[in-house]
C-alpha cells in the first residue's frame, strides 16, 4: 500500500472539483492501494480554504468535504524524534506537508504546489517523492 499526503488544493481536486486528474488517486484509495495521511495543521488549512470568498462553497457543503476528508484521512502527528532538519519550503505555510511525510512515512506528497514541487529532487534524500497529481496518477496506475 502506498502511504500519501495531499496538499490542499489535491484535496480540494479530490472531494470539490472532482478532477479526472486525481481520479487514479481516488480509487487508489478506495480499493485500499494507497491510505493518505493528515496533520491538524494541514485539515485546519483545508477549513481555512473552504471559506475563502472565492470558492463560494456553502457550509453545508464544506462540512461534507471535511466530513469526508475526515473518513479518507488517517491521523498522524509528528512524532518527538529527533531527525535532521527538512529542507526549507520557499514558502513556510506548505512547510507542514513536508513535516507530515516525514511523519506519516509517506511514499509520496503529492502536490500542486510550485514551492514543494521544486523541492522534488531533494525528496529522495528525505525517504519519500515530491509528485504532481499526473505523476502519483502514473505510480498508482503502474506506469
Amino acid at each position: 500500500m502506498l502511504r500519501l499526503v495531499l496538499d490542499t488544493n489535491v484535496v480540494l481536486d479530490l472531494l470539490h472539483f472532482e478532477d479526472p486528474a486525481v481520479a487514479p488517486i481516488r480509487r487508489a484509495l478506495d480499493e485500499g492501494r494507497a491510505a493518505c495521511f493528515v496533520s491538524a495543521a494541514c485539515r485546519s488549512e483545508l477549513a481555512h480554504v473552504l471559506s475563502y470568498p472565492q470558492f463560494r462553497i456553502p457550509g453545508h457543503e464544506a462540512r461534507r468535504i471535511l466530513d469526508a476528508y475526515d473518513a479518507l484521512a488517517r491521523p498522524c502527528e509528528a512524532a518527538g524524534d529527533v531527525l535532521p532538519p527538512l529542507p526549507p519550503c520557499r514558502d513556510p505555510d506548505d512547510q507542514k506537508f513536508l513535516e507530515l511525510a516525514r511523519a506519516a512515512r509517506a511514499d509520496m506528497l503529492v502536490s500542486k504546489d510550485k514551492a514543494l514541487l521544486a523541492l522534488a529532487r531533494k525528496s529522495v534524500r528525505l525517504g519519500f517523492r515530491i509528485a504532481a497529481p499526473a505523476g502519483a496518477a502514473a505510480v498508482l496506475d503502474g506506469n
